[in-house]
């Protein structure tokens, strides 16, 4: 018999949206949540349908990450569309829970996207460098995976 703390650490398979493709594997993820958290934490984050599908209307450039286990399904099912419509390239992740940690929130969150540069005020060169990095290694992972797709 076990106890509860270990059913608790046993994740539950996630039940995946179809539409979510491309779907990041384990190291894209990876990644892409640690980028989310550096963007977070730097004020380069939109988080939710309203402020991620606003940002992307005014022209705002970047990366949109998705959760792929989002009920109901129609809540996001415009953002991937309105993405390819401005070359914002996009991946979905398999939690909405991980995602909202990555984003430091609590809230379980369907989408953020992830601004080149931040809203307001400027970024130190050391932080802004580091963002860079990640973000460009992201893009072009991101690329990859949607070139395969096709």
């Amino acid at each position: 018999m076990g106890s509860d703390t270990e059913t608790e650490k046993k994740k539950t398979p996630l039940a995946l949206a179809p539409i979510a493709k491309p779907l990041a594997g384990k190291k894209l993820c990876k990644r892409t949540l640690k980028l989310v958290r550096r963007a977070s934490e730097a004020k380069c984050l939109k988080r939710g349908v309203k402020e991620v599908v606003k940002s992307i209307r005014r022209g705002n450039k970047g990366i949109c990450v998705i959760a792929g286990n989002i009920s109901p399904i129609d809540v996001i099912t415009h953002v991937p569309i309105l993405c390819e419509e401005a070359n914002v390239p996009y991946i979905y992740v398999p939690s909405k829970e991980d995602l909202a940690t990555a984003g430091t929130t609590k809230r379980p969150t369907c989408c953020v996207l992830v601004l080149t540069k931040p809203t307001k005020g400027e970024l130190s060169e050391e932080v802004k460098e580091k963002l860079k990095s990640d973000y460009d290694q992201v893009v072009t992972e991101v690329a990859e995976a949607t070139s395969a797709m096709f």
